[in-house]
């Protein structure tokens, strides 16, 4: 059985799908027909529901929820990890309501997390998140919601941190801060999905007790070239909520939903969101 699989060019993305994708680890018969694409295309992508499997954010599931279940395994989650805020000139988070914000995309979690701890900013400008620091550092827009290799680069660039979101939302939640995951489409038979959830788990022990094997293939799709970057980045994204979201994952997707719930960014959710 072929599916479709989409992920992104990240290097947590490419280093979980490696082996999975270029047959190092038992599929259980399935094969994939995969591409990458940028976050917010998987996104537009998700709520067409033109894809069988794919990263999404989490935002973006909210609507599509009714298309797709989210994996146990596969997720991007932490703590430390979250989108940063960054300016190039000394601006207070009070200000923000009033800034142009230059966002990595209208259903990117960055954006939902922006959205609920300074709903008052509504001035937004979407650009490829690679872009956002230079649109800041132009002038283009005041400030910039930051994320993937970007997070790692933006100080050297000349830019200064105004607010870090992960950091808000632990303090505020107590939990991980969950940005992405990967979804599979309900019309999928049941003892599918278990099979894609168990080959992406093994894809990732694989790159884990082997990571030379995915160097190649991690590198020739980062946009940030810098080997350094390229490894802080994989270890601050890809943990052990990766392998497994466990009941703290799921319940800081469920606080994420009901917060987004809450501040009026989001409808209710279906009662079924995770693959049981």
């Amino acid at each position: 059985m072929k599916l479709t699989l989409g992920f992104s060019p990240c290097p947590n993305d490419t280093f979980i799908f490696e082996a999975m994708v270029h047959g190092r680890v038992d599929t259980e018969g399935l094969e994939f027909d995969w591409f990458l694409a940028d976050v917010e295309e998987l996104n537009r992508r998700a709520v067409e529901g033109s894809v069988d499997i794919t990263k999404m954010s989490f935002h973006a599931y909210a609507r599509t929820a009714h298309k797709y279940l989210i994996l146990d395994s596969g997720s991007a989650l932490g703590r430390s990890n979250g989108p940063l805020v960054v300016s190039r000139r000394a601006v207070r988070p009070d200000e923000l309501d009033h800034a142009l914000i230059a966002i990595p995309g209208k259903y990117t979690t960055a954006n939902l997390l922006f959205s609920i701890f300074w709903p008052g900013a509504t001035r937004k400008q979407e650009y490829l998140f690679s872009d956002i620091p230079g649109a800041v550092l132009s002038g283009e827009a005041d400030a910039g919601l930051i994320i993937h290799e970007t997070r790692f680069t933006y100080s050297s660039m000349g830019l200064a941190m105004v607010a870090d979101t992960g950091a808000m939302w632990e303090k505020m939640t107590g939990l991980p801060v969950p940005l992405g995951g990967i979804v599979i489409s309900r019309s999928i038979d049941h003892l599918v999905a278990s099979k894609v959830e168990r080959a992406i788990r093994r894809s990732i022990e694989y790159a884990r007790s082997a990571p030379q094997e995915s160097v190649d293939f991690i590198r020739h799709h980062a946009r940030e070239t810098d080997t350094e970057v390229t490894r802080e980045h994989i270890k601050l994204y890809v943990n052990d909520f990766s392998l497994s979201l466990g009941e703290e994952g799921r319940r800081a997707i469920e606080k994420l939903f009901a917060m987004a719930v809450e501040k009026g960014v989001a409808n209710p959710l279906p009662a079924s969101i995770f693959l049981k």
